[in-house]
């Protein structure tokens, strides 16, 4: 078949007319320095603190230091395929996890990927793991006790809802059993649990979770666990991702008891990213914003008045 001249100028006519370009247009930059779970990336200029960022193979990165030429980042998991040169994307999304009703009874990494062997959690709603304390005009006094189901502590300090209290001990000497009891004693009283694991052997995290469901209690507690053999910005994470997972209950007008076992080795976590990372170290190795670590965190519980819902 023979096409003329002229049948060839109206085809390409018609062709530039009907032409779609999808243009997709990425912030992207490159790694300059890898190791230790660090990265060294420029190029992303308009990178936020906190901004999750995509590298090769299907990883993750959280943006913790803004420089001048360069930003630092924690690489969220494995890092040896990662090497100088790499591209590396902006996503434009602050780190954040699932939460939900469909992570009640699941043991979850820092990032809420399930690691019980159940099949995926099911869930569209997704809270960042920063978010501010509630305000001022927002909370309530502690007027409501939570019964831990030790006589000793329920009748001589008793602990509110909203209340934070810091168990401390030597080593072996049952906070971790005290904290795990308290979560079993909340069978019937309407209160979500969330056990959050920061540093601790798996073994020592299976014989808890073991325990909870032996006594029934994971129908309404969620694990989040980082392992002592998970990479350090995991456990820096961890309480951040257990506390989100908390607030999506407690805006939603439920009890919920969040555990921390333990924040030490979160501030051993931090200590090592920071000291990858340059940042001037103070007493002991600790960054100097070692204590705002823990206090934004903490600040977080709260009971809320009736206007916000009540949750506690």
């Amino acid at each position: 078949m023979s096409i003329r001249p002229d049948e060839i100028s109206s085809i390409l006519k018609q062709q530039i007319e009907r032409y779609e370009a999808k243009v997709e247009v990425t912030d992207v930059g490159t790694v300059i320095q890898v190791g230790d779970g660090i990265a060294r990336i420029y190029g992303l200029e308009k990178a936020m603190a906190g901004e999750l960022l995509e590298f090769p193979g299907n990883t993750y990165g959280m943006v913790l230091n803004l420089e001048e030429d360069n930003i630092g980042c924690v690489i969220l998991g494995p890092y040896t395929h990662i090497k100088e040169g790499d591209e590396v994307k902006r996503t434009g999304r602050i780190v954040e996890v699932p939460v939900g009703e469909a992570l009640i009874g699941r043991v979850v990494n820092p990032l809420g990927q399930p690691i019980d062997g159940k099949g995926p959690i099911k869930t569209d709603t997704f809270r960042p793991i920063e978010s501010p304390a509630p305000g001022v005009v927002a909370r309530r006094p502690v007027h409501q006790p939570l019964q831990t189901g030790l006589k000793a502590i329920d009748s001589m300090i008793p602990i509110g809802r909203g209340q934070r209290e810091l168990i401390i001990g030597d080593r072996q000497t049952g906070k971790t059993a005290l904290a795990v009891d308290t979560i079993i004693n909340q069978k019937g009283q309407g209160v979500i649990c969330i056990y959050v694991a920061i540093g601790q052997k798996n073994s020592t995290v299976a014989g808890v979770v073991q325990k909870l469901e032996q006594y029934g209690a994971m129908d309404y507690t969620i694990v989040v666990s980082a392992t002592a053999s998970e990479p350090a910005p995991l456990l820096y994470i961890a309480p951040y991702a257990g506390c989100a997972m908390g607030e999506y209950f407690m805006y939603k007008g439920q009890d919920v008891l969040v555990v921390y076992d333990d924040l030490s080795k979160q501030a051993a976590a931090y200590r090592e990213l920071s000291l990858l990372l340059r940042r001037p170290p103070g007493r002991e190795a600790y960054p100097g914003d070692v204590f705002y670590l823990h206090s934004r965190l903490l600040e977080r519980a709260a009971k809320l008045n009736d206007e916000y819902g009540g949750g506690g």
